[in-house]
């Protein structure tokens, strides 16, 4: 009986507390709806390919792949810019009769798909000039033999990668984007968990008894545990560089630069959210809100394939901007001018959350 006494006093207060009721029933509900729509959308990887000087017989045929646009180009210089300018995926230049391919290789799916396609173009060439031998023998016997052993030669294909190798994977691509993600899961947890700790722990009222300022006490917050996140952050970008090996293609100070500003922005978005939980259970009930379509729209799946719903939805989460810049500096070597808008962004978002986190502090005591 005492078993079934406590059972329905803790059942009464869960039904009291439409929060939690409305987490545990409906945030599965819509966690589970991203995950449907983010991973069934159209996620085909379609490669533009840059040709200098080869066959048009082999751009016909690769430009009749459904996963393949061709462009062509007049020289490597162009071609190049064009590849550094990410508008085609891969270069093939034709030297001496050799096919030399280049591949931006950010994308590891695009990658793969353009392989394919040449070696498709190639061995569809092999089989026209074959067939045209053959008819060649027919007509006159010697010179058909010739023809056909020129038919049965293929030209030569030298593979180079801007980004990793010939064995990269579709982490390399992920992890950018991963990195950027773990340091805003844990910088969001520790900021928001450490100021419910003082308030549940009556710190904080008393704290505020005294003449501080509100934005005093957000302030100070935001340098200690800063300062934590700072911290935090070398060493997360440090383990991924050296054990992880994963290669940066720009420079490191600016992976830094960026990662510092999204365990910044996680800081100040764990101190605003915290104050809307009344328990730290009520705080982790916030992460299938608030952090998972983080990672769903990130980029970690192109954007560009999703509605305009998504495409907006991202443009107001700040770690889209933060895997942007991530992805830039380490997948394409970017520079500073390249990712500012995203910085620029970043810095919004921890102005705009500083401000709220003044203003929530009203709740506890008007200074």
């Amino acid at each position: 009986m005492r078993i079934l006494a406590i059972s329905k006093r803790v059942l009464k207060e869960l039904l009291r507390d439409k929060r939690t009721l409305a987490l545990i029933f409906i945030a599965p509900l819509v966690v589970l709806a991203l995950l449907s729509y983010v991973f069934n959308v159209n996620t085909t990887n379609n490669a533009t390919v840059g040709t200098v000087g080869v066959e048009r017989v082999v751009r016909t045929t690769l430009d009749d792949n459904n996963h393949v646009s061709v462009k062509t180009y007049k020289n490597d210089t162009t071609a190049k810019k064009a590849l550094t300018d990410e508008k085609v995926d891969a270069i093939i230049e034709n030297k001496a009769g050799d096919l030399y391919v280049t591949y931006a290789n950010t994308d590891v799916g695009k990658t793969n798909v353009t392989k394919a396609a040449l070696q498709s173009a190639l061995t569809k060439n092999k089989m026209t000039q074959l067939a045209k031998a053959v008819k060649t023998m027919q007509e006159k016997l010697p010179a058909g033999r010739q023809v056909i052993q020129s038919s049965m030669s293929s030209p030569t294909i030298h593979n180079s990668y801007n980004y990793g190798d010939g064995n990269s994977t579709f982490f390399d691509k992920m992890m950018p984007t991963m990195i950027g993600f773990f340091i805003f899961l844990f910088v969001f947890l520790i900021s928001g968990m450490a100021l419910l700790k003082e308030r549940t722990l009556g710190t904080l009222d008393r704290l505020l008894a005294t003449p501080v300022k509100r934005s005093d006490i957000v302030f100070a917050y935001l340098i200690s545990y800063g300062i934590v996140a700072i911290v935090q952050t070398l060493l997360i970008v440090g383990f991924s560089v050296t054990l992880l090996h994963v290669e940066v293609a720009g420079s490191i100070w600016l992976v830094m630069l960026t990662t510092i500003l999204i365990a910044l922005v996680a800081l100040s978005f764990g101190i605003f959210v915290s104050t809307f939980a009344k328990s730290e259970f009520q705080m982790m009930q916030f992460m299938p809100i608030v952090v998972i379509p983080q990672l769903f729209f990130s980029g970690l799946i192109s954007l560009s394939a999703m509605g305009t719903w998504a495409q907006w939805l991202a443009s107001i989460l700040p770690l889209k901007y933060g895997a942007s810049a991530l992805n830039t500096v380490i997948l394409k070597g970017g520079d500073f001018n390249n990712i500012l808008g995203n910085l620029v962004a970043l810095v919004v978002f921890i102005v705009i959350l500083s401000v709220g986190n003044i203003i929530g502090l009203k709740r506890y005591r008007k200074v």
